[in-house]
């Protein structure tokens, strides 16, 4: 028992919150405690959990006996420039936990006022004044599980583990890989990479970076589109972690000059997961990006996608025509393959025959026919195309039209009875056609193939569990040219942060739209090969919505916010 322990004890016989039957009781308890091989229970613990006492009541008492205010943790929603001043082992460390700032006085809830030796070593490392308010144990425990992170304690404790003196970091994994996998399931490097897979998975994100600095491993998450750095681990532990990565990936440990990549399956739960592996040489060791490919969180309905009604209704029309080239463009990561999943999931009728063709194929669609791109065995794109039109499908996908050779092939597809979908990275959807003739597609080609483009970014949507009404200032509203008859009837949100979206107030993602539906007009003006601009003022004047439009009317309707449309749209602020 803690000298804290014995304080709050004795504070709570004296203000009669605990008789001393109770205590009594409890010591007869722990005395009773006869097991040498676990811990015997702290005499506290005895009375919470089984004479009606509680760790509010002992901070209760702590606050009142020190004159300090006491906290409602339930209240406190975290702030990540906080929780970067004041780490995850820190926090753990001294049971604390970062509750807002004014200037360079930092509050901290606290769940022992004893502890003065704590106060100052917080107050040390973030180099600020400290202002403690008094907080449950439980409360702060499950605050910091909470925002920073249930498993970090586990990576803590196995980089603790592996760090500990006499351990031969530089060859574990070599030993491990030789000993087999029932041996290597026990090998600390190996749990520890594991454990950065779950994490990630836990916490939703979709790529998992390791990054070798010059002087520390950085490990970070991309979780909704923004990358979140987490507890890094030793830098002498990059080279074995690394090793493990590439073994699981099946790629060869051996080659670190050139990049590989990899794949990796991994069973979470009931899940099954695959992970895509890229690996790349730098400067200070090889850079390894894990992409997350959970095939049961993939979100077929185009609702879900982010259509409005009327978008979602020219969408349906579009992908429903019997040939045709449609094309989906945006930059990498902007759910340009999930878009056409969806496409493909909507028009997947058992009279129709689908076939893709990958690189590498990401998700598996039942009822489909999903051929990868195998390059060492020239199975590439082009090729792949020829050998799917003797198959006879009624609908084709093509993963990305690279090169002159697979867009000629994918066009004429389309002008022999097949609807083709594809995607090109452009930045807008009439830029599609400049670039397809760029690569020296005939215009003659384009214009008579080409049924739409599709631009679109994703941006993220407002916490529904912690959205509240906002009122933006006028500089905000300037920056999207939102009218005070937009202002007026708009439904402006913004998320304060919460458990459910560890703070950001933001969850998941929505996409934002450019939809350029071609016509008899348009397709004159594709075969005259005339530029982009004039292509997209045309388009506009026949009533096409750019993306920072789309993203206009996503703010009104109170699913994201103007810093977020703003951010990802800069390009079309015209």
């Amino acid at each position: 028992m803690t000298p804290a322990d014995d304080f709050v004890i004795q504070l709570a016989l004296d203000k009669g919150v605990l008789k001393s039957t109770q205590v009594d009781a409890a010591r007869a308890r722990v005395a009773d405690h006869t097991d040498l091989t676990t811990t015997p229970p702290r005499l506290l613990d005895v009375l919470i959990a089984e004479h009606g006492f509680s760790s509010k009541k002992a901070a209760k008492l702590l606050a009142d006996e020190f004159g300090m205010p006491m906290i409602d943790m339930t209240e406190v929603r975290p702030l990540g420039e906080l929780m970067a001043l004041l780490p995850r082992h820190i926090a753990v460390k001294y049971m604390a936990f970062p509750v807002s700032r004014d200037g360079n006085t930092l509050r901290v809830a606290i769940s022992d006022p004893l502890d003065v030796d704590a106060i100052d070593s917080i107050s040390h490392y973030v180099k600020m004044s400290v202002d403690p308010v008094v907080a449950p144990a439980d409360e702060i425990k499950l605050h910091i599980d909470r925002f920073y992170g249930k498993d970090e304690e586990t990576l803590e404790k196995l980089m603790g583990s592996i760090s500990s003196p006499g351990m031969e970091v530089e060859n574990i994994d070599a030993k491990a890989a030789e000993a087999g996998s029932d041996d290597a399931g026990d090998a600390p490097i190996i749990k520890l990479v594991y454990q950065i897979i779950l994490e990630a998975i836990s916490r939703r994100a979709s790529d998992i970076h390791l990054e070798p600095l010059e002087k520390r491993f950085r490990v970070r998450y991309r979780i909704d589109g923004v990358l979140v750095e987490v507890d890094n681990p030793p830098k002498r532990l990059q080279l074995a972690m690394i090793s493990r990565i590439k073994i699981m990936a099946n790629i060869s440990i051996a080659e670190k000059r050139i990049p590989q990549d990899g794949r990796i399956q991994v069973t979470v739960g009931v899940k099954s997961i695959d992970l895509r592996v890229s690996s790349l040489p730098t400067a200070h060791g090889e850079s390894i990006v894990m992409r997350i490919l959970d095939k049961e969180g993939l979100q077929l309905g185009l609702p879900e996608l982010g259509f409005l009604s009327d978008d979602q209704a020219v969408m349906e029309r579009i992908i429903s025509m019997p040939d045709g080239l449609f094309l989906v463009t945006g930059p990498t990561g902007s759910g340009k393959t999930t878009t056409l999943y969806s496409c493909l999931h909507f028009i997947n009728k058992p009279d129709r025959k689908l076939i893709t063709v990958e690189d590498p194929v990401e998700y598996q669609l039942s009822g489909v026919n999903q051929v990868p791109v195998r390059h060492e065995v020239g199975m590439t794109f082009a090729n792949a195309l020829r050998s799917m039109l003797r198959q006879a499908p009624n609908i084709i996908m093509v993963g990305e039209i690279r090169d002159l050779e697979t867009a000629e092939i994918s066009i004429n597809a389309s002008l022999t009875g097949h609807m083709v979908f594809s995607t090109l990275h452009t930045n807008d959807a009439p830029g599609a056609v400049t670039r397809l003739i760029d690569i020296g597609v005939k215009p003659f080609l384009v214009s008579t193939s080409l049924r739409a483009v599709m631009a679109q970014r994703l941006t993220r949507k407002i916490c529904k569990k912690c959205k509240q009404p906002y009122t933006p200032d006028p500089r905000e509203l300037r920056s999207l040219n939102i009218t005070a008859q937009q202002a007026v009837n708009a439904s402006f949100a913004k998320g304060a942060g919460c458990e459910n979206c560890n703070g950001s107030g933001y969850r998941g993602r929505a996409g934002i739209f450019e939809i350029f539906v071609s016509n008899d007009e348009l397709q004159r003006m594709i075969y005259e090969n005339v530029g982009t601009s004039r292509l997209r003022d045309k388009a506009r004047s026949l009533g096409m919505r750019t993306m920072r439009e789309d993203g206009l009317r996503k703010v009104l309707s109170g699913m994201t916010t103007i810093e977020e449309v703003v951010s990802i749209t800069v390009g079309d602020a015209s």
